[in-house]
């Protein structure tokens, strides 16, 4: 996995979705040399695992990504409002919740691609919210995420950093 970087000069777009992206490859960089157990591990009280934050990490970009700009979003088999997007069922795959979160990644992606930055929309909550804020929204979240990551992954192995050493 080569790591991506932020342009030092690029535009306001492409530097937001340059750093999430990063982040994101980042999160899934966690998953690496794993076992199914030790991805699905809870490695908190509260039951956080691995797996359990790609699913939310998932859920979440098609939600900010897609529901919030009216945009096609795959049925979800869980609910979210419940906290179940953070939950690993018993009959879901590792392999399954990757895809859905590359399958998410992508609806955002073209999302990001075809709406500008001002485009407004209607998140969950009713708030009116631009592109430009879900971006950074999902940056932060992204990135509070992997730091959760990394911290589970240094116990379950003590793997430690937030991208691949070059």
């Amino acid at each position: 996995m080569t790591t991506k970087r932020v342009p030092f000069t690029g535009g306001e777009k492409e530097s937001l979705q340059a750093s999430l992206d990063r982040h994101r490859d980042a999160v899934l960089w966690k998953l690496d040399g794993l076992d199914d157990e030790q991805v699905r591990r809870p490695m908190t009280p509260s039951g956080t695992s691995l797996l359990g934050l790609v699913k939310h990490l998932a859920s979440v970009e098609y939600g900010w990504f897609c529901t919030t700009f009216g945009r096609e979003s795959e049925p979800l088999w869980f609910d979210p409002f419940k906290g179940e997007d953070i939950v690993v069922a018993e009959g879901e795959s590792t392999a399954d919740i990757v895809a859905f979160y590359g399958r998410a990644r992508a609806a955002a992606d073209r999302a990001v691609a075809e709406l500008d930055l001002d485009t407004p929309g209607t998140s969950w909550s009713g708030s009116t919210v631009s592109m430009r804020w879900v971006l950074i929204h999902m940056l932060e979240d992204t990135v509070r995420h992997a730091g959760h990551m990394d911290i589970l992954r240094e116990l379950i192995d003590g793997a430690t950093g937030d991208h691949p050493p070059a």
